[in-house]
């Protein structure tokens, strides 16, 4: 696959060390020179400095062969226009743009995009899917990554082993005994900066970042079995107001009636239009470190602190200085990935990327096959993948065992209707199951190859 990445930023970056490591086919294009350079240094890719919606840059980038661009520059107008002159121009059958101007994400105007209009296949808009990621794991308390797949059938879910899991230094294969109507597979291990995808005698540790993927009609059950049941959020501080503590702020308010949220935001200016936007939630101004401001907003009674200011350190800081005063949970908003490698030390309980969240997004328009949807866990080490099981894959017609399945490959569970089946060894697909796989990153185009057709036919 042939793709054009536009803008190297930490989001342009990541998506092309996802996809280098691949052996695909990679152009970056970055006005930058030394972040161009950087980039083909670190990466397997090709580099190109100017501008991305050019079209002597995009010819000079082979547009006319390529299969897909994605547009992640800064700016929303030049992401825009890249894919318009991808399309009208080069004839790019996938066009991927960031779009972070929420009037331009106003569901009034979508008819502006489409094959008449502006020719853009897939808008991501990061402050959304950040926001969205963030209230998800509201609904999942002592979690620290939550994604519902099949529908909602199935959810995969992370969470921290600590010295009072119950199920510590247990083979896996035990839990089915333990648990015998307990819907749950352990998918993938998070081990001290190791990532493992586990065999039936493997034993969780303390300090271990645990997935799992289980019914969702399980999940409470499936999170006592680690230990946490914690009680739901009643009351939320947000320190923040920018895109992304706005959006959630308004999510929250109309999703969950039952959440007192507040939100702290240092700008006077900024924090008058969150207050007007918002009908039910309180804004404060004032700064995230300042502990007259938190006192204020009764940090000590708040069961949940989301850290989403532009800073990280402000994020960081802010988070266990409410945590100090009483907060039971922080979920802090990251981007440095250098950071995110110290927070469990720390106590912060749940660390919120942008960049791979926003890279998830983008790699379900680039995996092959009948893929519905991509979740990357633990700084890229797997990926949660959502697929229909075609009638050609290499998958269907054999138990799983001999289904010749790589190694970091795991099949978690299996929905046939409305039912949810946990894979097993014996298990059978049939075509048109949809199946929720976990694959170590180096296993995933031998995955993506078994999904589409049958080993014979390569």
């Amino acid at each position: 696959m042939k793709v054009i990445i536009c803008g190297a930023g930490q989001v342009g970056l990541n998506i092309a060390r996802y996809l280098s490591a691949e052996a695909s086919d990679i152009t970056v294009i970055d006005q930058r020179a030394e972040i161009v350079q950087k980039a083909a240094d670190s990466l397997d890719v090709r580099g190109i400095v100017g501008y991305a919606s050019h079209p002597d840059v995009l010819a000079e980038a082979n547009a006319d062969k390529a299969d897909m661009l994605i547009a992640v520059t800064q700016m929303d107008e030049i992401n825009m226009v890249a894919c318009q002159v991808a399309h009208s121009l080069f004839d790019v059958p996938t066009k991927i743009a960031r779009v972070r101007s929420q009037t331009y994400l106003n569901p009034l105007w979508s008819d502006l995009y489409g094959s008449g209009n502006l020719p853009i296949d897939a808008i991501i808009s990061p402050e959304v899917e950040v926001a969205q990621a963030i209230a998800r794991r509201f609904s999942v308390p002592g979690a620290f990554d939550v994604m519902p797949m099949a529908d909602g059938k199935v959810t995969l879910i992370g969470v921290r082993c600590t010295e009072d899991t119950p199920i510590l230094e247990t083979p896996l294969w035990q839990l089915t005994e333990l648990f015998p109507d307990l819907a749950l597979s352990v998918a993938g291990i998070w081990r001290a900066g190791n990532g493992i995808i586990p065999e039936d005698e493997e034993r969780l540790q303390a300090g271990d970042d645990v997935y799992f993927v289980a019914d969702s009609e399980h999940v409470v059950r499936a999170m006592a079995a680690f230990g946490h049941e914690d009680q739901e959020a009643r009351r939320v501080v947000i320190l923040g107001g920018g895109n992304i503590g706005l959006y959630l702020a308004t999510l929250l308010e109309g999703e969950a009636h039952h959440l007192a949220v507040r939100v702290v935001e240092v700008d006077r200016g900024r924090a008058s239009e969150v207050a007007q936007a918002l009908d039910h939630v309180v804004v404060l101004c004032g700064s995230a470190l300042d502990q007259e401001v938190l006192d204020e907003v009764n940090i000590e009674t708040a069961e949940t602190v989301v850290a989403v200011t532009d800073d990280d350190e402000t994020n960081i800081l802010a988070s266990l200085l409410a945590k100090r005063n009483g907060c039971r949970r922080a979920v802090t908003l990251i981007n440095n990935a250098s950071y995110a490698t110290l927070t469990g030390t720390l106590g912060i309980d749940a660390v919120v990327n942008p960049r791979a969240i926003t890279a998830s997004k983008i790699l379900q328009y680039v995996r092959r096959g009948r893929i519905r949807k991509v979740h990357s866990v633990a700084e890229g080490f797997a990926e949660a993948i959502e697929a229909e099981a075609l009638e050609t894959s290499g998958l269907v017609g054999v138990p799983l065992r001999d289904a010749a399945l790589p190694h970091g490959v795991h099949v978690g569970a299996v929905v046939r209707a409305e039912q949810v089946i946990v894979a097993r060894g014996d298990t059978v697909i049939r075509p048109g199951d949809q199946m929720v796989l976990f694959a170590a990153q180096q296993d995933v185009k031998h995955l993506e190859k078994l999904l589409a057709v049958k080993l014979e036919y390569f």
